[in-house]
């Protein structure tokens, strides 16, 4: 086999963590993955339970894992994580695809997985790890990935997130950028004292509120609806203590 060069040092190549108790498919995911520059093999195992030993003792930025394998699945083994690494599920089976979304994962690979398919669920990766690991710094640069293209963004500047299925609208003053995440992603990456969850829908922040008026509240001149369940925490608990006590 012709020697591969070496990758990149930058922090931005994510270490990644292949469990599949199926060989060849361990060895096609390692093939892929050997094709990206921002990704790189840190650890191969061929069970689950191999898997959680491996992450007690080392660092992983992304796990390839494999669902069905014998004593512990891949969903058990997720489950049992505390805070789990960023996570692409790959399975010859799509009945477990709406479970695996629960888990919050990155995407979710149906074998045979193709190339292309493969790149698309990696950029999503790289994306959602570049906002996990961004996300406190106000202004430390995130990168979304527009097409083909990535652009730039601090998340101060979004004025707030609009889910729209599977995948979120982030509202800055001269722009909307669209990317394939979760609301309960972005929700749980950005910082806690400065968004607030308004409604299923919609997830605010509070230094861009102009009014809040019944069960609306303004941002750049756009109304936006306060559900029910939430107004009274969002009144007592967030404005008051983030704009009021200012």
């Amino acid at each position: 086999m012709e020697e591969q060069p070496a990758k990149p040092t930058d922090h931005t190549v994510l270490k990644c963590l292949v469990t599949d108790d199926e060989p060849i498919a361990r060895e096609g995911i390692i093939s892929y993955i050997d094709k990206l520059d921002f990704l790189e093999v840190a650890g191969v195992c061929s069970s689950a339970l191999e898997a959680a030993e491996y992450i007690k003792k080392s660092t992983v930025d992304l796990m390839f894992l494999d669902i069905q394998m014998p004593h512990l699945s891949g969903m058990e083994f997720l489950e049992s994580l505390d805070t789990p690494p960023l996570t692409i599920l790959t399975t010859a089976h799509s009945e477990y695809a709406l479970e695996s979304y629960r888990l919050q994962v990155v995407d979710y690979l149906l074998k045979p997985i193709t190339f292309k398919r493969f790149f698309q669920a990696a950029l999503k990766a790289r994306e959602a790890f570049n906002l996990r690991n961004k996300g406190e710094d106000p202004d430390a640069p995130m990168y979304i990935r527009q097409g083909d293209s990535f652009v730039k963004i601090i998340w101060r500047d979004i004025l707030y997130v609009e889910s729209m299925q599977n995948y979120l609208k982030l509202h800055f003053r001269d722009k909307i950028l669209v990317i394939h995440q979760t609301m309960t992603f972005l929700e749980n990456i950005l910082p806690k004292d400065s968004f607030f969850r308004i409604h299923k829908s919609y997830l605010v922040h509070l230094s861009h509120i102009d009014l809040i008026k019944g069960n609306r509240v303004y941002i750049n001149h756009k109304a936006l609806p306060v559900s029910r369940q939430r107004k009274d925490e969002f009144l007592n608990t967030v404005v008051y203590k983030n704009l009021v006590s200012k």
